[in-house]
């Protein structure tokens, strides 16, 4: 659901598909920069991860609520627009996915972890939309940040594809260049949502989670 709809302001289905940014149009000459590893480093002694399952509101919450998870952060990555805006990314042109990044513990928390609380957050069949929420920036996928993430990432699809009768459509891609989002997404529900109701973030808290708040 594009963040208008989300957050009440204009109309629509949910679609992620809007008239585009001008801006989007006009700076996608150099798509090299966005294209970029991240290159960022996490905390000494900690790992980065990125995850995209859907919106990203509900994804940073399952992730800040695994023991051994340090920080998250939510953004786009993926695309080929420098420093797009949530407006650009909902466009549908940039080809950004909202993405959790994880910062976490190895010596708490295995990446095997992580992955386990991906895959029960979300449908990873249904090709670009997680329920309501439809466009590319919803797509399912794991960004890894080292040859060990990519097997254990490949060799959990393979045994998760096992248990499912439909196909499987996560992408498993190198970790990209990540954008932060505006601060107003970051740990969304954990702050109140849209309607101020708080979301628990304590570790080992299996509380259903309302994704919009």
């Amino acid at each position: 659901m594009n963040i208008l709809n989300k957050l009440g302001f204009g109309s629509g289905s949910g679609s992620g598909s809007g008239s585009g940014s001008p801006r989007a149009t006009q700076s996608t000459a150099d798509a090299s920069i966005p294209q970029g590893l991240d290159e960022e480093a996490p905390a000494p002694g900690q790992q980065f991860a990125q995850f995209g399952a859907g919106c990203f509101w509900g994804v940073e919450l399952a992730f800040q609520r695994v023991s051994g998870v340090t920080k998250t952060e939510v953004g786009y990555s993926q695309g080929f627009l420098h420093n797009p805006s949530y407006e650009d990314v909902c466009s549908g042109t940039t080809n950004h996915s909202e993405v959790v990044r994880v910062q976490f513990d190895p010596k708490e928390c295995s990446f095997d972890s992580l992955l386990d609380a991906f895959w029960a957050r979300h449908d990873p069949t249904t090709l670009n939309r997680q329920g309501n929420d439809v466009g590319t920036q919803y797509r399912s996928g794991i960004y890894f940040y080292t040859p060990e993430q990519e097997k254990a990432a490949r060799e959990s699809l393979e045994r998760h594809q096992k248990l499912l009768n439909r196909k499987i459509v996560t992408e498993i891609l190198p970790a990209r260049k990540f954008y932060q989002a505006e601060e107003y997404h970051q740990q969304y529900l954990e702050k109140g949502g849209r309607f101020g109701f708080k979301q628990s973030a304590a570790k080992g808290c299996n509380d259903p989670i309302r994704c919009y708040g």
